[in-house]
């Protein structure tokens, strides 16, 4: 059954996520600076995040534990890459970010949904049939992709520092100056979609490759929006600096 659910989640998926971008593209999902009122039921910030986010660690974990394929060192580290992720993204981050925002109830459920679907292609795809070779540590795909996922990681947590500490002094925006937002003005969202680019070479898999279209669909829009709301609100916001690719986008 559970074989038969893959099977018939990836095509769709993958046709979701490009429907996804474009209407990002026209519509800015409502929260943090996008924030509008008539999308339901508000939830304070913190707390609407967590319970978003910590299903994608769950749900992985569950369907890469149950699996029935051989477990060894390289699924075990793609398992310590997501859920090191998540859990940083579900519980570190908004603990320490100083935030009184809301978050609607529609965000929320469409984030559970996102994540209960990637968590499960990737954890049943991990658990159940990848194989990788004692000898998959020295191919390309891997070696590459542990650089790229590292690379993006710390792109990701250095960004959030730079944004936790303008939060911890002052409930304003400001520009965030600093390491990768001298190019462009979501860092953060660079270094995510680094991250699951990363992910998806070392698995060399079709659900490994639909998470980082989901979210180059998701954060390039989003950045898009964020770059065009900082130029709009600072006078003297970088004219060099780009959205979310730098020196092109």
């Amino acid at each position: 059954m559970m074989q038969s659910l893959y099977n018939y989640i990836l095509l769709p998926w993958l046709i979701l996520a490009l429907i996804s971008f474009f209407l990002l593209l026209k519509i800015n999902a409502p929260y943090g600076k996008f924030y509008s009122k008539g999308w339901g039921m508000l939830f304070e910030y913190k707390l609407g995040w967590f319970i978003q986010e910590i299903v994608s660690p769950i749900t992985f974990s569950y369907f890469f534990i149950i699996g029935v394929g051989e477990k060894n060192i390289v699924s075990c580290i793609l398992f310590v890459m997501w859920v090191a992720h998540y859990i940083n993204r579900s519980i570190i981050f908004p603990l320490r970010l100083k935030t009184t925002s809301k978050i609607p109830l529609s965000v929320i459920i469409s984030a559970i949904f996102f994540n209960l679907i990637n968590g499960f292609i990737n954890g049943y795809y991990i658990g159940n049939i990848a194989y990788f070779g004692n000898n998959y540590f020295y191919t390309i795909n891997f070696i590459l992709g542990i650089i790229i996922f590292v690379i993006g990681m710390c792109i990701n947590l250095s960004a959030d520092n730079i944004i936790i500490k303008i939060k911890s002094k002052t409930n304003n925006y400001e520009i965030p100056h600093g390491f990768v937002y001298k190019y462009i003005s979501c860092p953060n969202y660079f270094g995510e979609i680094l991250e699951w680019c990363g992910f998806a070479l070392i698995t060399w898999s079709i659900p490994g490759l639909l998470f980082a279209i989901w979210t180059i669909a998701n954060l390039v829009p989003r950045s898009i929006a964020n770059h065009n709301w900082y130029k709009s609100k600072f006078s003297d916001y970088p004219l060099n600096r780009k959205a979310i690719i730098p020196f092109i986008i």
